[in-house]
C-alpha cells in the first residue's frame, strides 16, 4: 500500500517517528491483544455474546441448532487457549489495570491531537483501531468500561473506522521536538507493562523454560513462553540499532525514564 498509494502512507517520514509508531503499534499488536481475549473469554456476558455472534458470521443462514452447538464447541476451544495469551486468575489483575491506564492515556491523547502520530493516522492508529473494535464496540465489560472511563476513545473508533475525507500533508505528522507529553505518558505505559513481559519471556526461552515467572506492575505475572513475541523483542532492537546515531539519540531522549529504555540496555 505505501508503495501503490503516494501521500497516504501509515509510515511516517521522519525516522524517529517512525520508531516511535512502530514501538506503539507492537505494543497494540502483542499487549493490547491480551485485554481484547482476556475480557472476551474470561467473564461469562461476553462468552456468551461472542458464542452466539462469530458463528454466525460464518454461516448466517445455518440450522439454529447448529448455531448453538458451534458456539460452544467454538467458546471452549478459545477458553482454554487463554494461556496463550497470559490471561489467567493471577495476571487477570495487571491486564485490567492496565486497559484502565491505557484508556486514560488515549484520553488524554485525544484531548490534544486525533490520532497517535499527530494530525494523521500512522501504523500504531491502526493497530490500536483493530483491538479496540472489539474491546469498545463488541465485549460489553470493556465496553462498560470504556464509556464509563473514555466515552472520547469510544468515539474514536467510531471515527476511524472511515478516514476516506481526510486528506493528510507532511505537515500533519507528530515533531520529534514536539512530542506531547500525553504520548510520553502512553510510552510510560508500555514500559510498565510491556517491556517486563518482553524481557521476562525473552529470558524464559533463552533459558528454555515452561513458564515465564516474573512481576509485573508490581503483581505477579505467569504464562507460557511465547516464540512470537521473542522475535518482536528481536525487531525492535533491530530497528532501533539501524537509527542513525543523531536519531537514536532524539529516539532515547523521548523515551527515557519510561521504562521503554529497557528493551535497549545492554
Amino acid at each position: 500500500f505505501e508503495a501503490a498509494f503516494s501521500g497516504r502512507a501509515v509510515v511516517p517520514s521522519d525516522p524517529v517517528i517512525e520508531f516511535l509508531d512502530y514501538l506503539l503499534e507492537d505494543y497494540a499488536d502483542e499487549w493490547l491483544t491480551k485485554a481484547m481475549f482476556h475480557y472476551r473469554w474470561y467473564y461469562r456476558p461476553d462468552i456468551d455474546r461472542a458464542a452466539a455472534i462469530l458463528p454466525r458470521w460464518r454461516g448466517i443462514s445455518a440450522p439454529e441448532d447448529d448455531m448453538q452447538k458451534m458456539g460452544k464447541v467454538f467458546a471452549d476451544r478459545q477458553i482454554s487457549r487463554l494461556y496463550v495469551v497470559g490471561s489467567n486468575d493471577t495476571t487477570a489483575p495487571v491486564i485490567e489495570a492496565s486497559y484502565l491506564r491505557y484508556l486514560e492515556a488515549m484520553k488524554k491523547i485525544l484531548e490534544t491531537q486525533p490520532f497517535l502520530m499527530g494530525q494523521r493516522p500512522g501504523g500504531s492508529d491502526f493497530g490500536a483501531y483493530g483491538q479496540l473494535t472489539q474491546l469498545t464496540h463488541f465485549d460489553p465489560t470493556p465496553m462498560d468500561e470504556t464509556l464509563k472511563h473514555a466515552p472520547r476513545v469510544f468515539a474514536w473508533v467510531d471515527l476511524m473506522e472511515d478516514l476516506s475525507g481526510l486528506t493528510p500533508t507532511e505537515t500533519d505528522w507528530m515533531k520529534r521536538d514536539a512530542v506531547p507529553d500525553a504520548i510520553r505518558a502512553l510510552l510510560a505505559e508500555v514500559g510498565r507493562v510491556y517491556v517486563p513481559a518482553l524481557l521476562a519471556n525473552a529470558k524464559a526461552l533463552m533459558e528454555g523454560a515452561e513458564q515465564v515467572k516474573t512481576e509485573i506492575d508490581g503483581k505477579p505475572w505467569v504464562q507460557q513462553p511465547f516464540p512470537y513475541q521473542g522475535k518482536c523483542l528481536q525487531w525492535l532492537r533491530e530497528k532501533h540499532a539501524a537509527l542513525s546515531e543523531a536519531d537514536r539519540k532524539a529516539v532515547n531522549n523521548i523515551i527515557a525514564d519510561t521504562g521503554c529504555e529497557k528493551l535497549f540496555e545492554n
